[in-house]
């Protein structure tokens, strides 16, 4: 008997062989170009520094450069999770990189940006998960951008998750983020290694150490989740603790990721938007391009 894609792959069909569908019009953007980006990236190459902006394909990537934000991407490129929906390399990490926090500082500084966002890649190899390394970073930020704001976007610090927010914690981010992701029936298959209520915990123990006001949390939409099961997890990220919420859509990096089961229209992310900000978000940006540091700046 042949195997359906759903028995082949399960629930979120990986590998499914149907043709992907057509991207609505109002996901069509122009890819960006010009000498701001040729800059960004030459920096980059000089100090060995990655962007998520570059390494996730951020549709947004030159507006939040013209805004004076960007998203640096430390601890290495390369992955110890393999979550179905990121473009992110997986494998075996490098080692951690002394020189990282600083050489990051000074393209920070180079770059004029006035809020700095620092996510990194899940590195289970590390005792803290890479939460020292955060706190680095925002130690050389401050130094060579006393005025700029910073945000910090984390894993969830496998497999000491409160000894590692608690370094984080006490570098005083201006925000903390962890992103949910999506809700809690794809997680085994959208997040190998990651569990719903460990994420929740993890916004829990920001919000008692620095107020959920500074407190972010994300969602992509389109793997094949319910609108309810959406509100469901949008009122356990309030439930958390966080007080600022993304909305995204999901978009297939390429045909071996996880393939997009619904574009939402623009307007299924405002009702999911207003839905948000009645039981209590204090920001929140909704929309098909908006991306975890989409307009970041507190």
């Amino acid at each position: 008997m042949k195997k359906t894609a759903e028995t082949e792959t399960g629930e979120l069909g990986t590998r499914e062989k149907r043709a992907p569908l057509p991207r609505p019009d109002w996901l069509k953007v122009k890819i960006p170009t010009g000498e701001h980006l040729d800059k960004v990236n030459q920096l980059m190459e000089r100090g060995g520094l990655h962007t998520v902006c570059q390494e996730a394909h951020c549709p947004n990537i030159y507006e939040c450069y013209a805004m004076g934000t960007a998203t640096f991407l430390i601890l290495g490129e390369v992955c110890t999770r393999k979550c179905g929906f990121c473009a992110v390399a997986k494998g075996i990490p490098s080692p951690v990189d002394p020189d990282e926090p600083r050489e990051l500082a000074l393209a920070a500084k180079e770059m004029g940006l006035n809020h700095v966002v620092i996510t990194s890649v899940d590195r289970d190899d590390l005792a803290d998960g890479g939460a020292q390394q955060f706190a680095l970073v925002i130690e050389e930020l401050r130094k060579a951008l006393p005025d700029a704001t910073t945000e910090v976007l984390v894993p969830d610090f496998r497999p000491d998750p409160e000894g590692a927010l608690e370094k984080v914690a006490t570098a005083n981010p201006t925000i903390f983020a962890h992103n949910v992701e999506t809700v809690r029936r794809l997680y085994p298959a959208a997040r190998p290694g990651s569990v719903y209520r460990d994420s929740l915990a993890l916004l829990t123990g920001a919000a008692e150490r620095i107020g959920g006001d500074r407190v972010k949390c994300s969602l992509i939409l389109g793997m094949g989740e319910r609108v309810e099961e959406l509100q469901e997890a949008i009122r356990d990220i309030f439930a958390a603790g966080a007080r600022r919420l993304n909305l995204g859509q999901y978009l297939a990096p390429s045909a071996r990721h996880i393939p997009v089961k619904k574009y939402y229209s623009p307007a299924e992310f405002r009702d999911l938007g207003e839905y948000a900000t009645s039981i209590g978000f204090l920001k929140v940006e909704s929309g098909p391009l908006v991306r975890s540091s989409y307009h970041a700046k507190p």
